[in-house]
C-alpha cells in the first residue's frame, strides 16, 4: 500500500465513527450494503476503501463525505 498511515488512520476514524453510534459492523455493513468483512478490512488497514464504498459509507453514517474524510493522517 503507498499510502498505509492515511489507511489505517481512516479506519481507525470509520470505526470510531460506528462506535459512537452503538453500531456492529453488521449493522454498518448492512447499512451500506457492503460485507461485514468489507467493513472490517477497512477498519483493520487491511484494504483500502474504493469511492464507490467510500461514498456508501458516508451515506450509511449519515454524514457528508468531508466528515467521513475528517481525520488526522500522521505523516509518513
Amino acid at each position: 500500500m503507498k499510502n498505509e498511515a492515511g489507511i489505517r488512520a481512516f479506519g481507525a476514524h470509520l470505526q470510531r465513527l460506528r462506535e459512537a453510534r452503538g453500531w456492529s459492523r453488521e449493522v454498518l455493513a448492512q447499512s451500506a450494503d457492503v460485507s461485514r468483512m468489507t467493513v472490517y478490512r477497512i477498519e483493520k488497514a487491511q484494504l483500502a476503501a474504493s469511492l464507490d464504498v467510500f461514498l456508501s459509507l458516508a451515506h450509511a453514517l449519515e454524514i457528508s463525505p468531508r466528515e467521513l474524510m475528517d481525520f488526522t493522517q500522521p505523516l509518513k
